[in-house]
C-alpha cells in the first residue's frame, strides 16, 4: 500500500515537523518584547534587542530551512524528467462534485488569508510614522519591499512548485508566513522592511499555485467562473479581513497587532493543507499511480504520456508573430489594466488610510469605513463570476475597469468638496479592482495562442506589480502629490485602459483555446 500522505516519498515527515516547531518557537521567543510595551501603547521603539529575540530570529530561519528540507522530495531530476511526458486533462462537461465545492472553499480561506497580509500594510503605516517619527516617504520603504518580494516570490515560486508539488508549496508558504510575525516585535523600521520583504516572497506565489491546482482540477465548463470566483472572494475577502482587524484590535494592541496574527493564520494555513488534494501530475512522476487515481476519480481529470513525437510538435509548434496592430493592442490593453491595478490596489488605497487619518478619523473609524466597505463589495463577487462564465468574458472585464473608474471619480469627488462618506467610492474602487484582478489573467490566458500564452500572461501579471511598485516609489522620494491629484492622475489611464480592452478585446466564453492556434490540430493531438 503506498500512503496518502503528503509528507510520504520525501526526506522525511519528522524535519517538516521539527522545522514548524521551530518557526513556532522562534516566533515566541519574541513576544516578551511585544508584551514590554504594553504599557506604552505597544510602541517599542528605541527599546533595546534582548539575546532570545537573535535567538529567535535563528530559529526562524533554520526552521524554515529544515521545513523545507522535510517537503524535498527524492529523487528530483528522474521526477522532473518523468512531468514532461505526463497531460492531466480536467473533464469538459463533468458536474462539479463535492470534492469540486471543498477545494474551493479551502483555497478561498488560503488566499483570504495570503492578501490580507499586503492588505495590513495601508492600516500600519500611520502606527509606524507615528512611533518611528519617520516622514510617510520613508515608512513606504516597507510596501515597496514587500511587494519587491511578492515579484521573486512569483518567479520562485513557480520553480519550487515544480519540484515539491502544488499541496507542499502552499504549506511552506504558510510556514514562511508563521515566521513574518515577529515583525510585529520589531523595535526598528528597518527590521520591519526585512521582514516584510520576507513576507511578500512567501506571499507571491500563492495566487499562481492556487490557479494552477483549480485548472488542473476543475471541469473545461466551469474553470473559467471558478478561477474568477476564488480570485475574486480571495482578494476582497482578504481587504475585509485586514479592515475588520484592524478595527477591532488596533485601538487596544497598536498596529503590530496585525503583523503578530501572521501566526495563528499561517498556523491554521498549514491544518487547511490536510483538505488540499496533490496534484495528480506531481503523483504519477513520483510513480505513486495509486494515489493519482484516487485524486483523479475524485475530481474526474484524465492523465496520458505524451509521445516523443507530440513532445516535438508541441516544442516546433506553429510561429506565431509577436506584432502585428491586434496583437500589440490587445497586450497594451490588458498590460495598462494591471497597471492601472496596481496603481489603486498598492498605492491609492494603500495610502487612503493614512488620508482618512490626517482628516481626522480615528485608526478604528477609518478602518471600520473600509471593512464596510470590502463588505458591500462581497456579493458582487458572485456576480462577476456569473457574467465571466455566462454573459461575456471581454464585456466583464470592460464592466469591471468602468467600475474602477467610477470609484476614482468618487474619490475626486469626496477630495474635492470634503463631505461625504468615503464607503461608496471605496466599495466601487474594491469592487472595481478585485473584479478586474480576478478576471484580468484568466482572460489573458485565454486571449493569445498557447506558444505566447504564457509569455503574454507573464507580463500582464508582471505589470500587476509593475504599477504598485511605481506607486510605492513615489512615496519613497516625497514625490505622492495629494490623494485628489492621485486619483486624477490615475483616472487618465484607466480610461485608456476601458476604451483599449472595449477595442481590441475579444470574446472568449466557450471558444476552444485551440482556435488562437493557426494550427488548431497540432495542439489538439497532444491533449493539451
Amino acid at each position: 500500500m503506498i500512503s496518502t500522505s503528503t509528507l510520504s516519498d520525501r526526506r522525511g515527515l519528522w524535519f517538516f515537523v521539527v522545522g514548524v516547531l521551530a518557526v513556532v518557537a522562534g516566533v515566541l521567543l519574541h513576544l516578551p518584547m511585544f508584551l514590554m510595551g504594553r504599557m506604552t501603547h505597544f510602541r517599542l521603539y528605541g527599546m533595546p534587542m534582548g539575546s532570545e529575540m537573535y535567538v529567535g530570529m535563528a530559529a526562524i530561519i533554520l526552521g524554515v530551512g529544515i521545513a523545507a528540507y522535510g517537503l524535498l522530495p527524492k529523487n528530483i531530476s528522474k521526477q522532473l524528467a518523468a512531468s514532461q511526458e505526463i497531460v492531466v486533462s480536467p473533464p469538459e462537461d463533468a458536474p462539479l462534485t463535492r470534492a469540486h465545492w471543498t477545494l474551493m472553499s479551502v483555497l478561498v480561506i488560503a488566499l483570504i488569508i495570503d492578501i490580507m497580509k499586503p492588505a495590513s500594510l495601508g492600516f500600519t503605516i500611520p502606527g509606524m510614522v507615528s512611533e518611528y517619527g519617520v516622514p510617510k516617504a520613508t515608512a513606504s520603504l516597507v510596501p515597496f519591499f514587500a511587494l519587491t518580494g511578492t515579484v521573486i516570490g512569483s518567479i520562485v515560486w513557480g520553480v519550487i512548485a515544480d519540484i515539491y508539488g502544488r499541496k507542499a508549496s502552499i504549506l511552506l508558504s504558510a510556514v514562511m508566513f508563521v515566521g513574518t510575525s515577529i515583525c510585529g516585535a520589531m523595535p526598528s523600521l528597518y527590521w520591519n522592511v526585512g521582514m516584510c520583504f520576507m513576507m511578500g516572497a512567501a506571499a507571491g506565489g500563492m495566487l499562481p499555485v492556487t490557479y494552477a491546482l483549480l485548472a488542473e482540477m476543475m471541469p473545461s465548463k466551469h474553470r473559467g467562473w471558478a478561477l474568477v470566483l476564488v480570485g475574486g472572494l480571495g482578494a476582497v475577502g482578504g481587504y475585509f479581513a485586514a479592515a475588520r482587524l484592524s478595527e477591532l484590535l488596533q485601538p487596544t494592541f497598536g498596529w503590530r497587532i496585525l503583523w503578530l496574527l501572521n501566526l495563528p493564520t499561517g498556523l491554521s494555513l498549514v491544518l487547511l493543507g490536510v483538505l488540499i488534494p496533490e496534484s495528480a501530475k506531481f503523483l504519477l512522476a513520483r510513480g505513486r499511480r495509486e494515489e493519482a487515481s484516487r485524486v483523479m476519480e475524485r475530481f474526474g481529470s484524465r492523465a496520458r504520456h505524451i509521445s516523443p513525437a507530440e513532445t516535438l510538435a508541441l516544442e516546433r509548434g506553429p510561429s506565431v508573430a509577436l506584432t502585428g496592430r491586434a496583437f500589440l493592442g490587445k497586450l497594451l490593453a490588458l498590460s495598462l489594466a494591471a497597471i492601472c491595478f496596481g496603481l489603486i490596489n498598492f498605492g491609492l488605497l494603500l495610502w487612503l488610510p493614512a488620508d482618512l487619518v490626517a482628516k481626522g478619523y480615528s485608526v478604528a473609524v477609518s478602518s471600520k469605513l473600509l471593512a464596510e466597505s470590502a463588505l458591500i463589495a462581497f456579493p458582487t463577487v458572485f456576480i462577476v463570476a456569473f457574467a465571466y462564465s455566462t454573459w461575456s468574458s471581454k464585456w466583464s472585464v470592460v464592466a469591471a475597469v468602468t467600475v474602477t473608474v467610477a470609484g476614482l471619480l468618487g474619490v475626486l469627488q469626496l477630495e474635492f468638496t470634503g463631505t461625504g462618506s468615503p464607503v461608496l467610492p471605496v466599495a466601487l474602487l474594491i469592487v472595481g479592482t478585485n473584479a478586474l484582478i480576478a478576471m484580468l489573467l484568466p482572460y489573458a490566458a485565454e486571449s493569445f495562442p498557447l506558444r505566447i500564452r504564457g509569455r503574454t500572461t507573464g507580463t500582464v501579471a508582471a505589470c500587476t506589480k509593475a504599477g504598485g511598485m511605481f506607486a510605492q516609489l513615489l512615496a519613497i522620494f516625497a514625490l505622492v502629490p495629494p490623494l485628489a491629484l492621485v486619483s486624477l492622475i490615475i483616472i487618465v489611464p484607466t480610461i485608456a485602459a476601458l476604451i483599449l480592452v472595449a477595442w481590441f478585446g475579444k470574446e472568449t466564453r466557450g471558444r476552444d483555446l485551440r482556435d488562437l492556434d493557426p494550427d488548431g490540430h497540432t495542439f489538439a493531438a497532444t491533449g493539451i
